[in-house]
């Protein structure tokens, strides 16, 4: 390499130092980004079924599974409960026992006795330590077992480094956590010692179902043959889904976060591993590009490049079978770049690829004929020349790549991501795509920054969508491009923009004063959407949500009207409309269920009216309603743009009796301090937040710190965008007050609420 440089005689004339070198660049920068790290992930999980091993059966998990709670009850357990688990676990002669859960905060003093003196008398116990660093909007958070633990048991570090799927590639030998230095659980479970901060990469080959498990209420009541637990390390932790704590295990789905650990030592019990990192196979690689460089028949340049494929596809999973880990993707780059170089340049289709990061560009889009009659999402990034103009051409190239990967999730196989210039994205969508939902997560994947050469930038995007028509395609993108830009200028994720609308400019134009005739003969009306009490599962409340039916037009959106009327300075005549037909319904409801409340959406706009409050007394007391039967919500950013005005209105609301709801709480970017500000009753965690907290670990976080704050503060909590019972199970363990969304009812109007109240009535009497 270094004749390369120096002597340029000793290379034919023909060689392209120039490529070759941006190539070896680039490359070396993909490895060292870890760009390629889920597709490093995915390779790794195939290879391991080639070499599967079993787990040696010296690890046995205590689960905290669903029979241990319908047998013990509602987790968390009474500290005695775990007492028990200790003592059995001695008396049957179990050699070591872990706890995978955080005995932090102090219970009752005689529960925390009892399980301190069964640790004594055992003299063998381990207790988790974890602090979750670098979260972004919730900081550091450190979690140790009560002092008085500590000198009765051991500690062990439970930390773990999540990748976006929830996975941990890699454990620590010996953290150090809150400032003390402790060996991981692994290690320690497998007598490995090694320096502070050294890593290992966990060999998840070995089948996770071969690890023997017991379940913590058939130890508990002894239930349990000795032979399972006698000189064996046993390790406590949770395994049942509505818990949370699940990770992703690769090759076997979502599972307990215990599994990591047990995954780790037994790891460490074949021999510690040794990871050759992206190095190697770089070098490999690099080489093959070069003498694919270097030689110009396309015969010796394809199989130079072959060769080294096989021995990079090939090679890993002998040294893995022998615990030595390589990372093949930053070569794997190389290989697939030249194979695409050397085979594309010479096509016709190599003018529509953008140069820089090699994509197919908006000049592909529209020669792509199989996207015809398929809807268009297109995506912009609002921010992209502000951050571009910060980077250098390989920043931007790495910039791209990440946004690309993030979109790329959830897109169907086969399906093209275009690029364009100044931040513009598009691809086609299956007919048959939940578009919504895709969206919906795509967005939320967007909360978390990208990094260029350690430096994070937040991207600004919204998603425009075009459902499908017989104009051409330049038309019909610049029309899913319009409507991203109204989604960023409505401050939602994102819109449609049906082709349809463009004959309807004067029905726009005069949308307002339909609007108003609209109310007056009886085309607006309110639907109401259920909401249940968790503990109770009774339908206790309803969220009441506008709606106009058009007598030639049919619905008209929520979204179109109402952010019209607010941009136009028309709200309020809306709202009284609202709040008067809600009045009028919770009256007719309460005349079955006397509880009943039901609540109203405020705009931002209103909450500077002073006279708000007296219209909405009088529409109360026009229908004999009290005030107690009436939650008021506005949204979380509507809230934090408030003044002290603003502030003073809604503490008057307050005292008149009305409740307080902050909506979409999560998206906007509310402290402690204004928490304590505004006088709110209730949280509504907004539906991102709850649809992807099965999925998504960060949300899952979110969802569990959110309702932990509101509780802590007095304040009720709803979830909102409930879609599955498995969501709904999730949120009742986790102690969520109220859930709202498709898994407990769609919008309805007051008749089919009054009926469905009537058969949840009539089947608890029975």
């Amino acid at each position: 390499m270094r004749d390369a440089v120096n002597t340029k005689a000793k290379m034919p004339s023909g060689f392209p130092l120039k490529l070759f070198l941006w190539t070896a660049v680039v490359s070396f920068l993909f490895g060292l980004g870890a760009i390629g790290e889920p597709l490093e992930d995915l390779a790794r999980t195939a290879r391991n079924y080639l070499h599967t091993n079993k787990a040696s059966g010296d690890i046995v998990l205590v689960e905290i599974d669903r029979k241990s709670i319908e047998e013990i009850g509602t987790y968390p357990w009474r500290r005695t409960v775990h007492a028990d688990i200790v003592d059995e676990a001695t008396k049957l002669g179990a050699d070591h026992l872990y706890f995978d859960v955080v005995f932090a905060g102090r219970t009752t003093p005689q529960d925390d006795e009892v399980f301190r003196q069964a640790m004594e008398r055992a003299g063998n116990v381990t207790l988790a330590a974890v602090e979750e660093r670098n979260t972004r909007y919730l900081g550091s958070s450190l979690q140790l077992p009560m002092e008085e633990f500590q000198d009765d048991a051991d500690m062990g570090s439970i930390n773990a480094y999540f990748n976006f799927q929830t996975a941990a590639w890699d454990l620590a030998v010996t953290d150090k956590v809150g400032g003390k230095v402790m060996p991981s659980f692994a290690a320690k479970m497998a007598g490995v010692t090694g320096e502070v901060g050294e890593t290992f990469p966990v060999d998840y080959s070995i089948d996770v179902t071969t690890v023997p498990k017991i379940s913590a209420t058939d130890l508990v009541h002894g239930r349990v043959d000795k032979s399972l637990v006698e000189g064996k390390t046993l390790i406590v932790g949770i395994s049942v889904v509505q818990l949370g704590d699940q990770v992703f295990i690769p090759g076997r789905g979502r599972m307990g976060g215990v599994f990591v650990q047990i995954l780790g030592a037994e790891t460490l019990k074949n021999g510690k591993p040794v990871s050759l990192g992206w190095v190697p196979a770089f070098l490999v690689a690099l080489a093959a590009f070069a003498l694919a460089c270097w030689r110009p028949d396309p015969r010796t340049r394809f199989t130079a490049m072959a060769i080294a494929f096989v021995v990079l596809a090939g090679l890993p999973v002998i040294l893995e079978a022998n615990g030595i880990f390589v990372d093949i993707m930053a070569g794997m780059a190389i290989l697939l770049y030249g194979f695409a170089l050397f085979g594309y340049r010479f096509f016709k289709s190599r003018g529509l690829v953008n140069e820089l990061t090699g994509l197919p560009n908006l000049t592909a889009l529209r020669a792509d004929r199989k996207g015809k009659d398929l809807p268009l999402i297109a995506a912009r990034v609002h921010n992209f020349a502000e951050i571009v103009s910060t980077l250098n051409a390989a920043g931007e190239r790495r910039l791209v790549e990440q946004i690309a990967a993030r979109l790329a999730l959830g897109r169907q196989s086969g399906m093209t991501l275009y690029q364009g210039d100044e931040g513009i994205f598009a691809w086609f969508a299956e007919p048959r795509t939940a578009i919504g939902n895709h969206l919906e997560a795509l967005h939320a994947l967007f909360r978390s920054p990208v990094t260029i050469d350690d430096q994070p930038y937040d991207i600004a995007v919204s998603f425009g969508v075009e459902v499908g028509s017989s104009r051409n395609l330049a038309s019909r993108l610049g029309s899913a491009l319009v409507a991203a830009d109204e989604a960023d200028a409505e401050a939602i994720k994102w819109k449609y923009h049906d082709p349809a609308r463009l004959q309807d400019v004067p029905w726009k134009l005069s949308l307002l004063s339909q609007l108003d005739k609209a109310i007056d003969n009886g085309e607006v009306w309110l639907a109401f959407q259920p909401q249940v009490d968790l503990k109770s599962r009774r339908v206790v409340a309803a969220e009441a949500l506008a709606r106009w039916t058009h007598p030639e037009k049919g619905p008209i959106s929520p979204t179109e009207f109402i952010a019209a009327a607010e941009q136009q300075g028309r709200i309020s005549a809306l709202t009284d409309f609202v709040v008067d037909a809600a009045a009028a319904g919770v009256a007719e409801l309460r005349k079955s269920e006397p509880d009943f409340t039901v609540a109203v959406n405020l705009s931002a706009r209103m909450l500077s009216d002073r006279k708000l409050a007296a219209r909405i007394m009088n529409a109360l007391e026009k229908h004999g309603v009290p005030t107690g039967a009436i939650t008021l919500e506005l949204t979380e950013t509507a809230a934090l743009d408030g003044t002290g005005a603003d502030i003073d209105l809604l503490a008057e609301l307050r005292e008149l009796g009305f409740s307080i709801s902050i909506d979409d709480y999560g998206t906007g970017l509310s402290t402690l301090d204004y928490l304590k500000k505004v006088p709110a009753s209730e949280l509504k965690i907004d539906q991102s937040f709850v649809r992807s907290m099965r999925d998504n670990r960060s949300d899952l976080i979110m969802v569990q710190s959110t309702i932990a704050l509101a509780h802590s503060l007095g304040r009720k909590v709803v979830a909102e965008g409930v879609e599955d019972t498995q969501i709904l199970e999730q949120l009742t363990m986790m102690k969520c007050d109220i859930a709202q969304g498709f898994a407990v009812g769609r919008p309805m109007g007051l008749q089919e609420l009054k009926r469905r109240l009537l058969r949840d009535k009539q089947r608890r009497v029975a």
